[in-house]
């Protein structure tokens, strides 16, 4: 439907993350987005004030927030079904680039332009280095997740904490190393502790 681009991407709150898995909690698309995007600013400012880089903060923040908006069309598939095999890797990406296309027939001309590259799959421009940010962020967003679970008793997610983790070291990203070294102790404290 025609300028139906928004209310579709709202429809992201019904989709749930972690299909496989038990969850203690549920996490929808749009929470998961959320934190992408603060993780991402976050990793921006960071990179910016502590590693001399001359990241545009913002503009991460806003690539962080629409990560995943294919996925409205999509749904959220599984990682260990995306990356099952080079065959599905690239049979979903197919299919990801046909929902971006999707996406962007839903808004009109004038403002196609404008949501293009935010939609557009990751690659070697301008945004490179911030897509690099918000890939961590993303892993990061999952990192943080297997932590709550695990905090909340949940077993199911320890073995994809342990291989979040390792993703995270080998993203060579010192932005998430500043970000891991600062700020992961908080996640592991309970509520009264954070205010201290």
């Amino acid at each position: 439907m025609k300028n139906s681009f928004f209310a579709y991407l709202s429809r992201i709150k019904f989709i749930d993350r972690w299909a496989l898995m038990r969850n203690t909690r549920k996490e929808s698309l749009s929470e998961h987005s959320y934190e992408v995007a603060v993780l991402a600013h976050a990793l921006a400012v960071l990179g910016n004030r502590r590693l001399g880089k001359q990241y545009d903060a913002s503009r991460a923040a806003l690539l962080g927030l629409y990560h995943d908006a294919p996925e409205s069309i999509t749904g959220d598939m599984p990682t260990p079904v995306k990356y099952f095999s080079a065959d599905m890797r690239e049979a979903f990406a197919g299919v990801e680039q046909n929902a971006r296309t999707q996406l962007l027939d839903m808004l009109p001309c004038d403002l196609r332009p404008d949501f293009a590259p935010l939609l557009e799959a990751p690659r070697a421009d301008a945004d490179a280095p911030l897509w690099k940010l918000v890939k961590a962020a993303d892993k990061l967003s999952a990192y943080l997740k297997c932590i709550e679970e695990r905090k909340a008793g949940n077993t199911e997610f320890c073995e994809a904490e342990a291989s979040t983790k390792k993703l995270l070291e080998n993203l060579s990203c010192p932005e998430a190393d500043e970000f891991l070294r600062a700020f992961l102790p908080a996640y592991e404290q309970p509520l009264d502790k954070l205010r201290g």
